[in-house]
């Protein structure tokens, strides 16, 4: 069964987020990741959510997208993670 990596993002600065997103994304190809969606969001439809950006990524297992997100190359990644946005992943199991 395969997962998803769903990420919500509310940029606080975007020169942080592209170096952030430069380094992050030779971490998924890495870990056999790959981006199937990278967005701006246009609008909220309903609720009161504040993000700019959504990004999915696909794994092929959910232990896989696990290994990535705690890996030592990604994890050095979060202080220019936190300093570019605040983000929220969510890991999804998908058929």
């Amino acid at each position: 069964m395969g997962a998803t990596v769903i990420v919500q993002a509310k940029i606080k600065d975007a020169e942080k987020l592209a170096e952030y997103s430069k380094a992050a994304g030779g971490t998924v190809a890495e870990h056999g990741g790959a981006f199937t969606l990278r967005a701006p969001v246009l609008e909220n439809l309903t609720g009161n959510v504040d993000i700019d950006r959504f990004v999915m990524i696909e794994f092929p297992d959910a232990d896989t997208a696990r290994g990535w997100y705690q890996s030592a190359e990604y994890q050095a990644l979060i202080p220019i993670r936190d300093e570019a946005a605040f983000m929220v992943f969510s890991l999804v199991e998908t058929t």
